[in-house]
């Protein structure tokens, strides 16, 4: 199996999306084709260490927890990233996939759960959207705007509505750190009284800017 360059693997409790709380095994790839606002993984824009899909299939395994996500960066620039992903669910892994929404999602293994961003006008790189991707998420997924300001709150409004994302995936809006209060953006929420649920992170509540545990 191809190498693949990693920033960090490590055991920790899911912090994001549908799966928060759950004990989860991580998997970082490095670099990214994006340079969001806010970006609280600028760690892994460099190009880390090499190691085998095997291994890291093994590390998983030796972790003892069925649940794993693959997040980066952006790992779908990494091509061994499929068969990486295809190996985790052969040996019986729940695959996340978290993806910035700038990479085609065609390839990715039916049984992944995809996590896709949809980056606002606030991110910095809402023209990264790769349009196709909308064919290739499902009720299994899960889209999430990570918002910071009420402007991005009305723009992703007005995508939801007029897409009706919510028909045919788990929607998620996401308050970006230091830009919009978790507080203000459940208050816009309720207002606007669509079925999307608010994200907030887990992981930063429980242990601040920390990776791992």
């Amino acid at each position: 199996m191809e190498t693949l360059h990693i920033t960090e693997t490590f055991v920790s409790i899911q912090g994001e999306g549908l799966a928060a709380g759950l004990p989860c095994f991580f998997i970082r790839l490095s670099g990214c084709n994006l340079r969001c606002t806010y970006c609280d993984t600028r760690y892994a824009y460099t190009p880390g260490r090499k190691v085998s899909g095997k291994e890291l299939i093994d590390f998983w395994k030796a972790s003892g927890i069925k649940l794993v996500q693959i997040t980066g960066g952006e790992p779908l620039i990494q091509p061994a990233v499929y068969r990486l992903m295809s190996g985790l669910l052969k040996q019986g892994a729940r695959v996340l996939l978290e993806t910035n929404g700038s990479m085609s999602l065609k390839r990715v293994p039916f049984k992944v759960i995809k996590i896709v961003d949809r980056k606002t006008p606030g991110s910095g790189m809402a023209g990264s959207w790769f349009p196709l991707n909308m064919r290739y998420i499902n009720h299994n997924d899960q889209l999430k705007y990570v918002l910071t300001s009420e402007d991005d709150f009305r723009w992703a409004v007005r995508e939801v509505e007029e897409l009706d994302l919510c028909s045919f995936t788990q929607v998620l809006f996401s308050p970006a750190a230091n830009f919009m209060s978790p507080e203000r953006l459940a208050e816009l929420m309720l207002k606007a009284r669509l079925p999307v649920r608010l994200q907030l992170q887990l992981h930063k509540i429980l242990w601040g800017d920390e990776q791992g545990i």
